[in-house]
């Protein structure tokens, strides 16, 4: 049995339909489509969406635990949202909201432009150093702040570039000098 797929999914703000394999997911920030692989069934009772699959074996419980975990994801994107927080850490390294384009100092000879996906949106600090990305879709949020930490990934030595607000950095101890 699959520890995951078995939960039950709390629907409380979301307005939720099923037609066939498709799941109609709507509420305050967006709305998603999320289509269900034949294995897997869904059900809709007392609030609470419950998936099963028709036949158990590897795959299937696979496919059971993924699918309960992306529409629980796309459940709490319709009702609230996700964000993310990356901070930029450099002297002279920060960022610029002009539009839907952020413009990236990061000692580099030149600006960094990265425009904005649609759905994604982004708060800026007067610092330039603090940006809070947020969005409705998890898997996209993930995607652009990957993207924008590859721009200057933090260094071990300083700890100079750009982080995402819980990752581990490991430092390294710099060159020491010799002792006789």
């Amino acid at each position: 049995m699959s520890k995951i797929g078995r939960k039950p999914i709390e629907v409380s703000t979301a307005k939720v339909e099923i037609k066939g394999k498709k799941i109609f997911l709507k509420g305050p920030k967006a709305e998603f489509i999320h289509e269900l692989p034949e294995e897997v069934n869904v059900i809709l009772e007392n609030g609470f969406l419950t998936l099963s699959i028709s036949e158990n074996n590897r795959e299937n419980r696979m496919l059971w635990g993924l699918h309960r975990a992306l529409i629980a994801n796309k459940i709490i994107g319709v009702q609230s949202g996700f964000e993310k927080n990356v901070k930029i850490v450099g002297l002279g390294y920060k960022a610029q909201l002009l539009g839907k384009k952020l413009t990236f100092i990061l000692g580099y000879s030149h600006k960094i432009d990265y425009e904005l996906p649609v759905g994604v949106t982004v708060d800026v600090d007067k610092t330039g150093q603090n940006l809070i990305f947020k969005s409705s879709d998890k898997f996209l949020l993930g995607n652009v702040c990957d993207i924008v930490r590859s721009f200057r990934p933090p260094e071990p030595y300083k700890g100079t570039g750009i982080m995402i607000e819980g990752q581990v950095l490991i430092r390294k101890a710099g060159k020491t000098k010799a002792s006789s």
